[in-house]
C-alpha cells in the first residue's frame, strides 16, 4: 500500500492537503472580517471575525513556515509543473504565495512586539501592554502589512481562478492532485 501521508509525482499526500486546506479556511476567516466591514459596515459578526485576527495570524505563519518545511521535505517527490511559460508562471506564483503567507503575519508579529499595545495571541498575553514604542518594528507594518495583505488576497483569487481554468477549459487533472483520492493511483487503474 503506498504511503498517503506523503507526495507524489501523481498527486499531493494528505499532510500537504490538510495544510492546504486549513490555511485556506483561515485565510477566507481571516478576510472575511474585513471584506464584510468594509462592504456593510461594522457590526457583532465583524468585531468577533476580527478579534480572531491575530491569533490566526500568528496560526498562518506557523501553519506556513511548517507548511514550507514540509514541501522541502517533499520538493523531489512533488508534482511537477508543466513545462513553459505556463510551468513557470506556476511555479512563481506558488513562491509568492508562501512568501505572502510569511510575510503579512510575520510582519504584523513584528508591529506588536514592537509597540505599547502589546500581544495577546488565543487569550494568552505574549507582550504586555504599555510598553514603549520601537519605530523599527513598527514602521515596516505601517508601510506593507495591509498592502502585502491586499496582494495576498488577489494571489489567493489568481490561483482559484487558475484552478478553474485547469478545470473547466483545459479538462486537466491538477485540481484533483490536491482534492481527489489520496491514495497512490498507478497507470494500470
Amino acid at each position: 500500500m503506498a504511503n498517503r501521508w506523503r507526495d507524489t509525482g501523481l498527486r499531493y499526500g494528505l499532510v500537504t492537503r490538510l495544510f492546504h486546506w486549513s490555511m485556506a479556511i483561515l485565510i477566507c476567516w481571516q478576510f472575511s472580517g474585513l471584506v464584510l466591514g468594509r462592504l456593510f459596515g461594522r457590526s457583532g459578526l465583524t468585531d468577533f471575525l476580527n478579534s480572531t485576527h491575530g491569533s490566526l495570524g500568528a496560526t498562518v505563519l506557523i501553519m506556513a513556515a511548517a507548511r514550507a518545511l514540509w514541501g522541502f521535505y517533499n520538493l523531489k517527490d512533488r508534482p511537477a509543473h508543466e513545462r513553459g511559460l505556463l510551468g513557470h508562471a506556476a511555479r512563481t506564483g506558488h513562491v509568492v504565495l508562501y512568501l505572502l503567507m510569511l510575510a503579512v503575519p510575520g510582519l504584523a508579529l513584528l508591529r506588536a512586539f514592537g509597540s505599547e499595545w502589546g500581544l495577546t495571541l488565543y487569550g494568552l498575553q505574549i507582550v504586555e501592554r504599555g510598553g514603549e514604542n520601537i519605530g523599527w518594528m513598527i514602521a515596516p507594518a505601517r508601510l506593507l502589512h495591509g498592502t502585502l495583505a491586499w496582494t495576498l488576497l488577489a494571489m489567493v483569487g489568481g490561483h482559484i481562478a487558475m484552478v478553474l481554468i485547469h478545470r473547466f477549459v483545459w479538462k486537466d487533472e491538477v485540481l484533483n492532485r490536491m482534492a481527489g483520492p489520496a491514495r497512490q493511483v498507478t497507470p494500470a487503474e
